[in-house]
C-alpha cells in the first residue's frame, strides 16, 4: 500500500514538473506559423548546397554540427503596428529567460538585432538570431544543431560565402522584402 501511495504521488508530481507552461520559443514558433502577418520558414542544411570533398576537417566538422534553422518573421505594415509590438514584446520577453544567454546586441530597443544561444561555450545546441524595424517588422532565426561552438560558427559563416545557397527554400522570405 505504502509503494503504490508512493508512486501516485511520484507519478503526479512528474506531471505537474512536465506541463510547464512557460512561454518558449519553440511554443512561439508552433503558435504563430499559420498567422496572416507571419512568414515560417524551416530551412535544411542541404540548402547550403556544398561538395563535401573539397571541405577542410575543421570545415567539414563546423557544417556536421549544423542541423537546420527556424525562420519566424512578421510583416509590419500601416494597420498592424500594435500586433507588432505586442509580437515584439513577446519575443523580448522569451529572449529573457536565462537559458537565452546573450551573445551581442546592435541598435536601440525599438530597432535592431541580438544574438542569443543555448547551452555550453562548447556545445551550444542553439542559436537565436532576433532582429527588428518597426517599418518592416521583425525576424527570429533558429540556428540548431549539434556540439556547435563560437568557433563552428565563425567557420560556418566563411563556408556560406562560398556556398551555392539553394534559393527555393527561401522564397516565402521574399514576401518580407517586398
Amino acid at each position: 500500500m505504502k509503494v503504490s501511495v508512493f508512486t501516485s504521488v511520484l507519478l503526479a508530481l512528474l506531471t505537474l514538473i512536465s506541463c510547464n507552461s512557460e512561454p518558449t520559443l519553440q511554443k512561439y514558433f508552433v503558435e504563430n506559423t499559420e498567422k496572416k502577418d507571419f512568414i515560417a520558414v524551416d530551412v535544411s542544411s542541404s540548402i547550403l548546397n556544398l561538395e563535401q570533398t573539397k571541405l577542410s576537417a575543421e570545415q567539414k566538422e563546423a557544417v556536421n554540427s549544423f542541423d537546420k534553422m527556424n525562420i519566424l518573421a512578421f510583416k509590419a505594415n500601416g494597420t498592424n503596428q500594435a500586433e507588432y509590438d505586442a509580437e515584439r514584446k513577446k519575443l523580448t520577453a522569451i529572449l529573457k529567460n536565462p537559458k537565452y544567454q546573450e551573445l551581442m546586441k546592435f541598435g536601440s530597443g525599438k530597432d535592431g538585432a541580438s544574438i542569443s544561444y543555448v547551452g555550453s561555450d562548447e556545445n551550444i545546441s542553439e542559436f537565436v538570431v532576433f532582429a527588428n524595424r518597426k517599418e518592416n517588422g521583425f525576424a527570429v532565426v533558429r540556428v540548431l544543431g549539434k556540439n556547435m561552438n563560437p568557433n563552428n560558427i565563425m567557420t560556418l559563416m566563411s563556408v556560406l560565402q562560398k556556398s551555392k545557397i539553394d534559393m527555393k527554400q527561401l522564397e516565402p522570405l521574399q514576401q518580407l522584402i517586398k
